[in-house]
């Protein structure tokens, strides 16, 4: 079984242990869909709102020191929607009816971001080795444009416009 398959059952499976999750979605921290249970349209602009509201989020912590990004939460009129990271490469989101017990609903939610991170991060490619750079090897040279052949040099440097011939 894939990842995708795997996580499309975490996230009924969250929604049938916690009634008041009207839909959840799992995406990657670039905005890109990886999961979900809500309708497709809203799905993938859920997922790129997420990871937007995850950057920004992210920024904040690292702006006052206060530590890692751990959640986000909007409140809405009817509800709210929140987003936790899910590992170093995804986010989770999930949108909640109104009065939903965001306690509770934070440890089960966590509980699955901190399944989907492993399983995500297992099926990343591995990232290319970076080889130092050889101290011995010659520097670049730059050749300014005024010496390459065929390049004519300006008459006057403070006349910048000439008549065309006629």
């Amino acid at each position: 079984m894939n990842a995708e398959t795997m996580m499309g059952t975490e996230l009924r499976g969250l929604r049938r242990r916690r009634p008041e999750v009207a839909g959840a979605v799992l995406a990657g921290t670039d905005g890109l869909l990886i999961s979900t249970d809500l309708p497709a349209t809203d799905a993938t602009h859920l997922a790129a709102l997420a990871a937007a509201s995850f950057g920004l989020g992210h920024r904040m912590a690292a702006t006052v020191r206060q530590g890692e990004f751990h959640e986000s939460v909007v409140h809405t009129t009817t509800g709210c929607v929140v987003t936790y990271p899910a590992g170093q490469d995804a986010l989770l989101t999930l949108v909640a009816a109104p009065g939903a017990d965001l306690a509770a609903l934070r440890e089960e939610a966590r509980a699955v971001a901190d399944r989907a991170g492993p399983m995500l991060a297992a099926r990343r490619p591995p990232a290319p080795a970076l080889h130092p750079p050889d101290p011995h090897a010659p520097l670049a040279v730059r050749t300014p444009m005024a010496t390459l052949p065929g390049q004519r040099p300006r008459r006057d440097p403070h006349i910048t416009w000439r008549r065309p011939p006629i």
